[in-house]
């Protein structure tokens, strides 16, 4: 059949996301892969146990919609606990099969043809297509680099009668930047008064270091009340490959929320919901995260030393920027091509969360790895 079919793409200038890109340059070159976010260490034995376990009970079909009533009673539990905040666990809660799909419905049943919404660069990159997916227009404000800051008056400046929304990622990926209360004081001034809403990406929220606290919505009841707040199991309990994540929102968001998200998934995967509900009962699993991943970005700057690599700050996520401008002057998608095809290790260019492209020299490290992978990696790091 020789039958040819006209289609006008509604994503002309999306192609395969640079995750997808480097790893697998990394497989064929053999390369050790610190590009993609995801951690090389196994999950936990019991918490894999406990999947088997509800698999073995029969909890095999459709959860509910909105998710487990189980697990979303624990989010609830431990979001009380932790910032202090009552989120109804049957109106307010809704488990989603991974944060990306809690991304797309929190964009999608509130952003109509013609609303501008604020992102800030470089970012994720789901955020913008998502955005237009729903006849939104992004509005770009730039984090001031090196430490990555946001510039308020920018923002100020960048609101117009059409800011249907902003998006915040906090612990930010791929920078390391976080979010301090001088940010949220200045945020709560922009929205006052306003119908903006909020969308607030928060899947590191239990990798933040140096003893700060996650500042989240949350924490605010007047930013909580406009607020979709995304968090994610994978980040957590290193399980990226089991795509579930939940979303905080007050009675009338969630109600719009779910309006899209029961179109997309309806329901994500049972046993596994089942699981994580037991499982979130011991505390000190999340509680003590910062500390795990803090040895590890200090255990890789340390063996970083001696190269001419220049690490930026990293105060949260498990991802570090460093500076390859005393190495090359190339651009970073080049430097990275090379990193990963000669020298055997695989990084995000950054440049690519830009709308412009926006080059400063640095590249993403995930030090989400085992000791022996970053002590393989920074020896290779330390010979260029």
């Amino acid at each position: 059949m020789n039958t040819t079919i006209k289609l006008t793409s509604k994503l002309p200038n999306i192609g395969v996301t640079i995750f997808t890109v480097m790893s697998k340059l990394a497989s064929d070159a053999g390369a050790i892969n610190l590009s993609q976010g995801f951690p090389d260490f196994d999950v936990s034995a019991e918490l894999r146990s406990l999947v088997a376990k509800y698999m073995a009970l029969g909890h095999n079909q459709y959860a509910p919609m909105q998710g487990v009533p189980a697990l979303r009673q624990r989010i609830a539990e431990k979001t009380k606990e932790l910032y202090g905040a009552l989120y109804d666990p049957d109106t307010e809660i809704t488990v989603t099969s991974g944060a990306t799909e809690a991304l797309f419905s929190a964009i999608a049943c509130v952003v109509r043809t013609g609303d501008e919404v604020i992102l800030f660069e470089p970012a994720y990159d789901a955020y913008a297509p998502d955005v237009e997916l729903a006849g939104g227009v992004p509005v770009y404000v730039q984090l001031k680099y090196p430490d990555y800051h946001i510039d308020w008056n920018e923002v100020k400046d960048k609101i117009t009668p059409k800011t249907r929304m902003l998006i915040l990622n906090s612990p930010h990926n791929p920078t390391g930047a976080i979010l301090g209360r001088e940010d949220m004081r200045a945020l709560i001034d922009i929205v006052d008064d306003t119908d903006i809403l909020i969308v607030s990406d928060e899947v590191y929220e239990h990798i933040v270091f140096d003893g700060q606290r996650h500042e989240s919505m949350i924490r605010y009841p007047e930013l909580a009340a406009r607020s979709f707040v995304i968090s994610s199991f994978g980040k957590t309990y290193h399980t990226t490959g089991w795509k579930l994540g939940y979303c905080l929102a007050p009675k009338e968001l969630t109600l719009e929320f779910q309006r899209v998200h029961q179109f997309i998934t309806f329901a994500s995967h049972t046993p596994t919901q089942y699981a994580y509900a037991e499982f979130m009962e011991q505390k000190e699993k999340y509680l003590t995260l910062p500390d795990f991943y803090q040895k590890k970005r200090d255990m890789f700057l340390s063996l970083i030393q001696s190269s001419r690599f220049r690490p930026l700050p990293c105060k949260g996520t498990y991802f570090q920027m460093l500076s390859y401008d005393a190495i090359s002057n190339e651009k970073d998608v080049d430097f990275a091509r090379r990193l990963t095809v000669e020298h055997k290790v695989a990084a995000i260019p950054p440049s690519v969360f830009y709308i412009g492209g926006d080059d400063h020299k640095v590249l993403r490290f995930c030090f989400a790895k085992k000791e022996e992978t970053l002590m393989a990696a920074a020896e290779k790091l330390c010979r260029i």
